[in-house]
């Protein structure tokens, strides 16, 4: 750590955005308590694929929450928090006309995309299509709020994220008995609720006095950062989507189990990550050391282990608990558990080292990632063929070696770049116009 900071506050901070990514994951997973109600075979699919294309929705803006999150890091004088004020009201107003188009294209091709993801009701297309508007503005308040250190705020923001969700899941899932397009209106109102709570942490960032911004660096900045983290999404993402698409309606439930499993258990560790980034950020900006790295990876593999253990020895036991409206079927993704929860561990160590990459500015792994999250996707759609002619259970485990892979992949390269390939000099002081 610098001389400004201290193990105990990093652990203190990191504590408690573990806290709140647990007590927010802990109402989003018992959301599938409620949506495991759902048809089984059909609605519960079409759920869950459409919660992860609102994650994918957000690739253009995941790396406005880095590069902001480090703009903010940096932002040490009065001159520069003005130009972080004007630039997160114009990156917002550009955001939503990006939305726009991209909603009205989608409109147009609208029934191509109910018929490949088996979507009974429209309306669940419809309601996921707002909260991508919600996934491209949340990257600006969470930046804000990490660069300038408000874990407060932020982690409140993550914690009432998932209890509006439950919330209105409860309500219009269990109570009104609705289905995918049910459930998607919760995670919109959970949403809101989030992004409102975001605006009043991060207002006196962004509604401050402004002044102009040159955004020639800033998106030379934003480019790689969105090509790097948006590598890790797909990673994390797109396998359930493919499922979705390729397979029949009436097993995609069963990966979907075992990845929320999986998911479930590598947002445990990434918080650590989120408060790394901007300590490390601030230590580049100022020349300063810190050991933030070495603390949040070794921290990362110890409980990310430790989960990943238990769920190994015992498999059937999160989807039982998970999934107890309608075990008999559920407790079928067991021998997918134990995959999912290494996997993701690894794509959760990679994180770290990405992360501090990024905040470093060490840009050189980017072209790498992007390449890897690539031939991820083409080796999916390669294997199409052959793996309709597998049994499902056998299929679905085969997509899950392939993610082990391609995660292993990015860790090697992280780790290379890390610390086997010699850094180059450093870019000075980040987002200075």
């Amino acid at each position: 750590m610098s001389a400004h900071e201290s193990k105990a506050t990093f652990f203190r901070q990191g504590g408690w955005m573990v806290l709140a990514t647990v007590a927010g994951g802990v109402f989003m997973t018992a959301v599938h308590f409620i949506a495991g109600g759902m048809a089984p075979n059909s609605e519960y699919g079409v759920f869950c694929t459409l919660l992860r294309i609102y994650l994918l929705m957000g690739i253009p803006a995941t790396g406005l929450q880095t590069v902001f999150a480090q703009q903010a890091a940096a932002a040490l004088d009065g001159r520069e928090q003005r130009q972080l004020a004007a630039n997160s009201r114009a990156v917002i107003y550009w955001t939503f006309l990006v939305w726009a188009v991209s909603a009205t294209l989608v409109l147009v091709f609208s029934q191509a995309f109910v018929t490949a993801l088996k979507i009974s009701n429209a309306d669940a297309l419809w309601i996921t299509l707002l909260l991508g508007l919600a996934a491209l503005w949340m990257p600006v308040l969470k930046g804000l709020l990490q660069g300038r250190q408000h874990f407060l705020g932020m982690g409140w923001v993550m914690i009432l994220d998932g209890v509006g969700r439950f919330t209105a899941v409860v309500v219009i899932v269990r109570f009104l008995h609705g289905q995918a397009a049910g459930g998607m209106l919760g995670a919109l109102l959970g949403q809101v609720i989030s992004l409102a709570a975001g605006l009043w942490f991060a207002r006196a960032f962004l509604f401050g006095p402004g002044e102009p911004f040159d955004w020639k660096p800033w998106i030379r900045r934003v480019v790689p950062l969105t090509f790097g983290a948006g590598a890790i999404l797909i990673l994390s993402n797109a396998d359930i989507v493919f499922v979705q698409s390729v397979f029949s309606k009436e097993t995609t439930s069963l990966y979907a189990a075992g990845a929320i499993v999986g998911f479930a258990l590598a947002q445990f560790t990434m918080p650590l990550a989120v408060v790394m980034y901007p300590k490390i950020a601030r230590s580049a900006a100022r020349s300063e050391t810190t050991d933030a790295l070495s603390l949040t990876l070794k921290a990362t593999a110890i409980m990310g282990s430790a989960a990943a253990l238990v769920v190994t020895g015992w498999p059937e036991l999160p989807l039982r608990i998970l999934y107890f409206r309608n075990p008999a079927y559920f407790v079928q993704a067991a021998p997918l558990v134990p995959w999912f929860a290494w996997c993701l561990l690894i794509v959760s160590l990679a994180n770290v080292l990405v992360s501090n990459l990024l905040a470093r500015e060490r840009f050189a792994i980017v072209p790498w990632l992007a390449a890897i999250a690539a031939g991820y996707l083409g080796t999916l759609i390669g294997c199409r063929a052959s793996l309709l002619a597998l049994p499902p259970l056998v299929a679905f485990q085969r997509v899950v070696m392939i993610l082990g892979a391609f995660s292993l992949a990015l860790s090697l390269a992280a780790l290379w770049f890390t610390w086997g390939r010699k850094s180059p000099p450093a870019q000075g002081p980040a987002l200075k116009s």
